[in-house]
């Protein structure tokens, strides 16, 4: 059952199988022109539900961060991959820190694709398309997550693009009624 934790995050555990959950994170995080305050808010109670995860569990961190975290990895190869775009700006530098707290990587810039595919909101003013939805999940966990990517032309009633991410999992008969191995499964967020 979805939990909301207050009007920017809300959480949900979902079997895998008898002893296996994935713990799933929603967020909208503060747009760049948010007080300071408002930010660390923000990251202070994400920190505070990601600590309360149990670590047995796989972990999605889906949403909007309103965070462009930029294409240099040198500030943190095990936390982003190679494909990322743009600039990094105040609001990805405080992903990435807790990305690197939390040994998390961000999974959309682990796949090389056209950057139509990695980005997923155009500034209304500079008609420019920017990376700053996010799928993110465990370090240890980043060999379940197939691809990542922006799905253009998907009517989602916003002005952003569509992130599906395909990720492969273990479960058993008893919590879904299928077979033991699934087949690649689509996470998708709006």
């Amino acid at each position: 059952m979805p939990r909301p934790v207050n009007n920017r995050i809300m959480t949900t555990r979902l079997p895998l199988n008898k002893d296996n959950f994935v713990t799933i994170i929603s967020v909208y995080a503060p747009t760049v022109t948010n007080p300071y305050e408002n930010k660390e808010a923000f990251y202070n109670q994400l920190a505070t539900v990601h600590t309360g995860i149990p670590r047995t569990d796989k972990l999605l961190l889906i949403g909007d961060f309103n965070a462009r975290i930029g294409r240099d990895n040198d500030k943190g190869p095990l936390i982003m991959g190679k494909h990322g775009i743009g600039k990094c700006n105040s609001n990805g530098e405080l992903l990435l820190a807790l990305c690197s707290e939390f040994e998390v990587i961000v999974t959309n810039t682990k796949f090389k694709q056209k950057d139509e595919r990695k980005t997923t909101w155009m500034h209304h003013r500079s008609r420019h398309w920017h990376m700053i939805d996010f799928i993110i999940t465990k370090c240890r966990d980043k060999m379940d997550i197939h691809s990542t990517r922006g799905m253009r032309g998907a009517n989602c009633w916003t002005d952003h693009q569509m992130l599906r991410s395909k990720l492969v999992s273990e479960y058993d008969k008893s919590t879904t009624g299928k077979g033991q191995v699934s087949r690649p499964s689509s996470t998708q967020q709006k």
